[in-house]
């Protein structure tokens, strides 16, 4: 019987978007956004996390809560379609200068039950604590 109930609990996917805002450069404007996608992916395949939407968002506006991608996030979130958010870094969500923007979301999003995962290679290895 146990081992039934783990082979149930396995089978339940994590269920994640994949939030991609960042800056772009002048020679190649899509390559932060491109890399971005292709770490998230990475990150999201060796953990078997099914990832149900891509969302985007332009980079320049601080405050997440005014990015019309960032509150699809949200929406995703509050009605219970997903657990998880994979972004690259934490300047993703809110620039450094606006920790506490970021720091908001983030605790909104854990209150619906989702939580934040970053996918640059070294906030992995450091446990993902930014």
């Amino acid at each position: 019987m146990a081992s039934t109930q783990q082979d149930s609990q396995k089978a339940v996917p994590v269920r994640a978007v994949l939030y991609v805002c960042c800056e772009r450069s002048m020679l190649r404007p899509e390559l932060g956004a491109e890399r971005a996608e292709e770490e998230g992916r990475a990150f999201a395949a060796e953990r078997d996390i099914t990832i149900l939407e891509t969302v985007t968002d332009p980079y320049g506006q601080p405050d997440p809560a005014h990015r019309a991608g960032w509150q699809r996030v949200r929406d995703l979130a509050r009605l219970g379609y997903i657990c998880m958010v994979i972004v690259r870094w934490p300047t993703s969500i809110a620039p450094d200068r606006s920790h506490n923007l970021r720091h908001r979301e983030t605790s909104a999003l854990k209150e619906d039950g989702v939580e934040v995962r970053y996918s640059w290679a070294p906030l992995v290895r450091a446990g993902q604590q930014p």
